[in-house]
């Protein structure tokens, strides 16, 4: 049996079974935005890092406001959430060269929802090749580049723009 080593990855374990409250609605009231890896704050809407990425570069767009429901975003917030998510996209195009993107709202737990009482637009950019044999055998994802070196490459980038 071959075995892999990533010991990296016992913080984002542990720091998933000991989140109480909502991120997306705690972490934009600290002023702690690099640690808490929020790229952007807009008006109605800030982007945040993925800190259990599909692939390197997930971002996620979510409104300040507590809602689960889609239907019940406001003009001003359904329209910023999209802009915003535009905008990942032409960013990440820059910094990571991807070759595709998965852009997607997980509405409910059923629906693959990690936070299911706070809604968010993911933007999961993809590379020819990305998906190999370690989710397919072994329910693993091989994330080659860290989240803190991910975030200065997209922020640095945002800032240009």
């Amino acid at each position: 049996m071959e075995n892999l080593f990533a010991p990296w990855r016992m913080a984002y374990i542990s720091a998933s079974k000991n989140q109480e409250g909502c991120i997306f609605c705690d972490f934009p009231k600290e002023d702690r935005d690099e640690e808490r890896l929020i790229l952007h704050r807009g008006k109605t809407c800030f982007i945040i890092l993925n800190a259990f990425p599909y692939n390197p570069g997930h971002l996620m767009v979510a409104p300040y406001r507590h809602t689960a429901e889609y239907e019940h975003l406001n003009d001003t917030e359904m329209l910023e959430l999209h802009r915003l998510g535009g905008r990942c996209v032409s960013v990440l195009k820059k910094v990571m060269g991807p070759q595709g993107f998965n852009l997607g709202v997980n509405l409910g737990k059923v629906a693959g929802a990690g936070f299911d009482g706070h809604l968010h637009l993911h933007i999961v950019p993809r590379w020819n090749g990305d998906t190999n044999f370690m989710p397919v055998f072994s329910d693993v994802r091989v994330i080659a580049e860290g989240l803190e070196t991910t975030y200065k490459k997209i922020l640095e980038e945002w800032r240009k723009e």
